[in-house]
């Protein structure tokens, strides 16, 4: 087994190389490379601690409201994590499970799940409720895509 130590200026360097690459590939200023790059392609699993954070950080984030138990919570888990993949770059998804996390749950009313919170520039300007096909669910959210 190999250890290999890296101090911190050997990381500054590669992250300096790493940016270079970035624009030289784009030719995007650092702050559209850094925004697009840090756009998950995969629901991130949230908790009431950093919900607020979370949904401020993006311009335009759908949040489902799930439950392990919710028979049509598990049926919409393969097309958020596949509408994560496809729109990455445009929306982020998160997921909040409401049975550990019932101070956020509470503070937007969900009252049936999966509930699906469409948040703009931070503040909620969509619900959604039930699960639906796919392409249904990508319309709904398309019309908050700039």
């Amino acid at each position: 087994m190999w250890i290999v130590v890296i101090d911190d200026s050997e990381l500054e360097r590669i992250k300096a190389r790493k940016m270079r690459e970035l624009l030289s590939q784009g030719g995007r200023n650092p702050s559209e490379v850094s925004s697009v790059r840090d756009y998950p392609t995969q629901p991130v699993e949230l908790s009431d601690a950093e919900f607020d954070q979370f949904v401020s950080r993006y311009p335009l984030v759908v949040v489902d409201f799930w439950a392990e138990w919710c028979a049509p919570c598990r049926f919409m888990a393969p097309v958020i994590r596949e509408l994560a993949s496809e729109m990455a770059g445009k929306v982020v998804f998160g997921k909040l499970n409401v049975d550990y996390n019932p101070v956020t749950a509470t503070r937007f009313g969900i009252m049936s799940i999966p509930t699906f919170i469409v948040f703009k520039d931070g503040k909620p300007v969509d619900a959604i409720v039930g699960a639906m096909p796919k392409q249904k669910f990508k319309n709904m959210i398309m019309q908050y895509v700039s």
